[in-house]
């Protein structure tokens, strides 16, 4: 899949968001996750921009914030979706987006409820926070993977939507 005609690189944002993993406690294995997939499913060449970061509302807002201002037209945060109070990645992204997409986590949820009860605990979501698209992805590496899986289709053509100039009429 492409996510845009000419095959050009791609800037992607990357941000695995955890307490324990950010604090050395554990080995992150979301951003690895993450990148070995999109290299797998993307013909672009790509460009990471990774960031592993606490979950901290103000932080990952400002993360976001900043990846956008680096030219990511894509940015995807695994981690902080959950319903524990330390999860503020919705929170996070929303304060800083211009609009929500409610599809994206609309059909992340609906596909991962065939797969767990608990899917429903989820708050995954998309939004759009100046001309980049932001996807908010669960923790656990699989689960990111799998819904970035459900929504991989709708990716390119919004990217694309986003990134034109706009033209006068």
């Amino acid at each position: 899949m492409t996510l845009v005609d000419a095959l050009d690189p791609v800037r992607i944002g990357i941000v695995s968001i955890s307490d324990r993993a950010s604090g050395g406690v554990y080995e992150d294995k979301g951003l690895p996750a993450l990148r070995e997939w999109l290299q797998q499913a993307l013909h672009n060449p790509l460009v990471f921009e990774a960031r592993l970061i606490p979950d901290e509302q103000a932080l990952i807002s400002q993360t976001l914030i900043d990846l956008v201002d680096a030219g990511c037209s894509l940015v995807l945060t695994t981690g902080g979706t959950g319903p524990a109070i330390r999860d503020v990645t919705p929170e996070a992204t929303l304060a800083v987006a211009d609009k929500e997409m409610p599809g994206f986590g609309e059909q992340m949820r609906m596909e991962s409820l065939k797969f767990t009860p608990n899917a429903i605990l989820s708050r995954n979501l998309a939004a759009v926070v100046d001309r980049t698209l932001v996807i908010c992805l669960p923790g656990k590496p699989k689960g990111a993977v799998e819904c970035l899986s459900f929504v991989v289709q709708a990716i390119p053509h919004c990217v694309e939507v986003l990134q034109e100039v706009p033209t006068s009429c």
